[in-house]
């Protein structure tokens, strides 16, 4: 295969890969195309089987949804959020949504591919979080969950993993498309979701939808601002482990205050209904 092939094909595999946007745009604004190149379906199935082998520790260890009332608690801030989730995409309607709470001393939560949530008690109890804080920090990460970024950090990886000849030679030997070359990626395994972290772009975007999805569900758009500024005071000399992939700083607060004003229509119509 030429060098001009392999530049084609492998051309050709990027602009089907990376030519649309996985949420719809809305008040948040949020509408860049991105680099797609793994199927959602192995995704997701990667995430389910590692969300299952975390529950399965989890309840090994009696960690796992402990308490009741702040399972409850948890559970009815998600499923408020989750009822938004239509207006970014429909289809998330219909995934199959988990939430759990795992007793641990980590300021720390996460949803992952497919809207497997997981909160840690730590991010409750260490930060008094009320239940608008709540809202605001699953909403953030349901927003990942909606806008694929896990999918997309996982795209980029194996492209730097494989190589740009190595994947466009895949392509042009095996006359597969982009999608197919998801089953090569198993072998990276789902530690990939918790070891690559979100670029700025993706936590801005995580930050925008959030809040938007968070004032959607009735949560005061200005709990996102508390909840950061909590955060940053955890940090000591070791920051929480959210912080290490979730930087909490000046510039990202007075991103969400310049955007509350913009939500707050939603979140007022949504505490009248």
């Amino acid at each position: 295969m030429t060098i001009k092939n392999i530049v084609l094909t492998l051309a050709m595999a990027s602009a089907l890969a990376s030519c649309a946007t996985t949420t719809q745009d809305s008040v948040s604004g949020v509408n860049r195309s991105q680099f797609l190149l793994l199927p959602e379906s192995q995704i997701t199935s990667m995430s389910n089987a590692a969300y299952l082998q975390t529950l399965k520790e989890a309840d090994s260890k009696k960690a796992l949804n402990v308490d009741k009332a702040q399972v409850d608690r948890v559970r009815r801030i998600s499923n408020r959020l989750i009822a938004q989730v239509g207006i970014f995409r429909p289809d998330a309607a219909k995934w199959n949504w988990e939430v759990n709470v795992e007793k641990s001393d980590q300021v720390n939560a996460y949803c992952m591919p497919g809207g497997k949530i997981m909160v840690y008690s730590g991010l409750i109890e260490k930060l008094n979080a009320t239940d608008d804080e709540l809202g605001a920090v699953i909403g953030h990460e349901i927003a990942h969950a909606l806008r694929e970024h896990g999918r997309e950090r996982m795209s980029t990886a194996l492209v730097q993993q494989v190589g740009v000849a190595g994947i466009a030679a895949y392509l042009g030997t095996k006359g597969e498309t982009a999608a197919a070359v998801g089953t090569q990626a198993a072998a990276m395994g789902t530690s990939l979701f918790f070891a690559l972290p979100n670029s700025r772009k993706q936590e801005t975007e995580a930050d925008k939808i959030g809040l938007e999805l968070a004032a959607r569900a009735g949560f005061n758009p200005d709990a996102a601002v508390t909840l950061w500024q909590k955060m940053g005071a955890q940090g000591g000399s070791k920051p929480p482990e959210f912080l290490s992939t979730h930087p909490a700083n000046e510039s990202r607060i007075a991103e969400l205050k310049a955007l509350a004003p913009k939500v707050r229509p939603l979140y007022e119509s949504a505490k009248k209904s």
